[in-house]
């Protein structure tokens, strides 16, 4: 890391040096100096002032000559500026490479500016592990540490590897990973990732990936892959400028060679030299595509780390032209939706004492549905009872548990209790039914303004009963929700939207949706709690668990594609005019130098926007 910034920091000094050296030659014969009227004096002033910004981009032309790539945009820029040297024009040649640096700078600054929110996550890594070894700990480097080592986390200490959680419970800070504010509670068996602050206790661990392969890194490797997968608008610049720059070579050599060739012919047509070889130079300048080159990966790169600093990230750029193209969105419920955790909705028929020995009997369980309970009603008593698998607890007094508990015991119910699409928790004190508790899966804060934000059509698609999900759909304003599917029932229902031409982007977060995230036009995972499957399978990774983000995504996504197509118009019709005037004879090299450097600093700039939009 330190070498790069010691590489950019050398070069921002020599495009200074070169940009100093370049003003004091022009502006020497309005200030005194003299010495620079000698043209051999001028010539090496101007060619030191070249060698500081023209050698790097001379390097990678040669380089990408040798891979055989012999027209790229740097020997185009190459051949303009040693042509610019031969006729004399020396502050031309040096403005020419000089604005090109400054642009190419400006991209790796704003490229280091879109990393630094992941590159922060880096320093969430803690140096050392402590590893119990006997109950005594001994500290390690985190990539020393096994898989099945057990290691020891102090309060107020970051997480070193992902690892599930052996102490009975833990309050853990999730902001480094979820932007969450609340530390979060963790049961005894949950996972732990690296990156997480214990809260207020020393928690121990069980570590489940190296950590190479933890939280952390992998998000990492996912935003350093993003830039090798190319928008199909970036892959079309690339390959424009490929054939391009042989054809403009082609017409610059035409430009000098045809008008000699009518001379040969017409007696009364005097060729000079010097003035078509100068054209020609000029046609150079002005064809070299560096904004096109420079600003389209750069206005991708921008809306990728925009996006990565809100929670969202793009494995690719191909994935932010997708999403704009995106006219259906269809959401799993459990975990995407919803949290994917039981909490009470309602108790009827019980009163508070009634509910405390019932809380109190869940405890001696670790099932969710008892431990939403135990919440809901905390109490210090412990009460001992039989598991009856799949039914439920029973004491020497009480039931606790599902109809088919009290069916199984003879208890009479009402029969409304099987009407209820949520989990129903029935209560029955010496063999007579007294009350339930209802419990489902709360819906996420955002998840009406997630759907409600989106501009296309929204529909759900979920394994839960058609009953609760189709409640829930309601609640959020979905009109069309499918549930009782299983996985390849929601890959029918992806592989139907798109039999009928329509662009589909599914989100969701279990192990059972990775078949349809990998179907999916644009395949969106909830990242924060998503099973690693989903993660590695998905396009988009939202980090925060946050539905509402899949619009943001979209929002960056359109946003970005009409800046880098407004940086392709931008360049490409100013490049047309003055290629024109070029051929005409009626520019200049200074023209050029606007048309060629100058449009690619401007859209540079135009690229930086995108961070200032989206990151208000």
């Amino acid at each position: 890391m330190e070498d790069i910034h010691e590489e950019e920091q050398m070069a921002w000094w020599k495009i200074i040096l070169s940009g100093v050296m370049l003003v004091v030659g022009i502006a020497a014969p309005y200030i005194g100096l003299t010495i620079l009227d000698d043209q051999w004096i001028s010539l090496a002033w101007y060619v030191v002032a070249f060698a500081f910004v023209g050698l790097p981009v001379m390097k990678e032309a040669w380089e990408w000559a040798v891979k055989g790539d012999v027209f790229s945009e740097f020997m185009l820029m190459t051949i303009a500026c040693i042509g610019a040297f031969a006729i004399g024009e020396y502050p031309e040649a040096v403005a020419v490479m000089l604005l090109y640096c400054i642009g190419e700078a400006l991209q790796d600054r704003a490229v280091d500016r879109a990393r630094d929110n992941i590159r922060a996550l880096v320093a969430f890594r803690p140096t050392l592990a402590r590893v119990v070894v006997d109950d005594t700990t001994v500290e390690k480097q985190p990539a020393e540490v096994a898989v099945g080592d057990v290691i020891e986390v102090k309060a107020g200490e970051r997480v070193p590897l992902d690892g599930t959680l052996l102490s009975d419970s833990a309050s853990l800070n999730t902001a480094a990973l979820t932007g969450e504010s609340m530390p979060r509670t963790m049961e005894k068996g949950e996972e732990v990732m690296a990156g997480m602050i214990a809260v207020d206790q020393v928690l121990r661990l069980k570590v489940t990936r190296p950590e190479s392969q933890s939280a952390i890194s992998r998000i990492l490797k996912m935003v350093e892959d993003a830039a090798e997968r190319k928008a199909p608008t970036e892959l079309f610049i690339r390959r424009f400028a490929r054939i391009y720059t042989p054809i403009v070579v082609m017409l610059a050599a035409l430009t000098i060679l045809l008008p000699y060739l009518y001379s040969l012919f017409d007696a009364n047509f005097t060729y000079v030299f010097n003035d078509w070889f100068r054209r020609a130079l000029v046609f150079l300048v002005i064809s070299c595509p560096c904004a096109l080159v420079i600003s389209v990966p750069l206005g991708y790169f921008a809306g990728i780390g925009s996006a990565s600093k809100r929670g969202i990230l793009f494995k690719g750029s191909n994935y932010l032209d997708a999403i704009t193209e995106v006219d259906l969105v269809m959401f799993d419920k459990t975990g995407t939706l919803t949290t994917g955790e039981f909490a009470v909705q309602s108790v009827e028929g019980l009163d508070e004492e009634a509910l405390k020995t019932v809380s109190a009997i869940e405890k001696s369980s670790n099932h969710p549905i008892a431990k939403a309970i135990v919440r809901y009603c905390p109490t210090d008593e412990k009460i001992d009872a039989k598991d009856i698998a799949g039914h439920g607890l029973q004491t020497d007094e009480w039931l606790v548990g599902n109809l088919k508990l009290l069916e199984r015991e003879n208890v009479f119910f009402p029969d409304a209790l099987r009407n209820i699409p949520e989990t129903v928790v029935c209560v029955a004190h010496l063999g007579r039914y007294v009350g339930h508790i209802i419990l489902a899966d709360k819906v996420k804060d955002d998840a009406k303004q997630a759907v409600e934000s989106l501009p296309v059509r929204v529909e759900m698609l979920s394994g839960d009963r058609q009953e609760l999900v189709s409640k829930v759909a309601s609640s959020l304003g979905i009109r069309k929700a499918y549930g009782d599917l299983l996985p390849e029932g929601k890959v029918k229902h992806i592989e139907q939207a798109k039999h009928m031409g329509q662009r589909v982007a599914f989100v969701g977060d279990g192990i059972n949706d990775a078949p349809v995230l990998a179907l999916s036009d644009v395949g969106i995972a909830m990242g924060g709690l998503g099973s690693d499957m989903a993660i590695e399978t998905a396009d988009i990774i939202i980090q925060t668990d946050q539905p509402s983000k899949v619009a943001d995504a979209i929002r960056i996504g359109k946003y970005t594609r009409r800046i880098v197509n407004q940086n392709i118009w931008l360049a490409l019709i100013i490049k047309a005019l003055v290629m024109l005037l070029g051929l005409l004879g009626l520019a200049n090299l200074w023209m050029a130098v606007f048309a060629d450097s100058g449009v690619a600093l401007l859209a540079v700039l135009n690229s930086s926007r995108i961070f200032l939009k989206n990151n208000k």
